[in-house]
């Protein structure tokens, strides 16, 4: 496996998705309160110790192999990993300002990057 795949496909481990839902909350909590420096070190630090465990030692060759893989492969495109970002930002951004409003506005742009190809299937 490629290190380019492996980038891919260790976004759908469990841990990995554990890890990037998980910190959302928290992250969304501290950017309220307007705790930068809490919020940035919960959004970011335990994402990235995980990927790079993931990403390194983690064999995710069944994940690669798996329904969820080839939808990912034919999928996740980095325009749709900006979309996810894109999303994630929003609810920061609707934290730090205390808009509600922006909270679900976010989670909808996240769920429609993941879940556009069982919205508009390729031909």
């Amino acid at each position: 496996m490629t290190f380019q795949e492996r980038i891919l496909y260790h976004q759908i481990h469990p841990l990995k998705l554990a890890t990037d839902i998980g910190v959302t909350f928290p992250a969304c909590y501290f950017l309220w309160r307007h705790e930068l420096l809490l919020a940035a070190a919960f959004a970011l630090l335990p994402p990235v110790v995980v990927s790079a465990i993931l990403i390194a030692a983690v064999d995710l060759e069944p994940y690669k192999q798996s329904a969820f893989g080839r939808y990912l492969a034919t999928y996740m495109s980095r325009e749709m990993e900006a979309l996810r970002l894109s999303g994630f930002l929003l609810v920061a951004l609707g934290s730090w300002l205390h808009r509600v409003w922006l909270l679900p506005c976010g989670f909808a742009i996240v769920l429609l990057a993941w879940t556009r190809g069982l919205i508009w299937r390729k031909a």
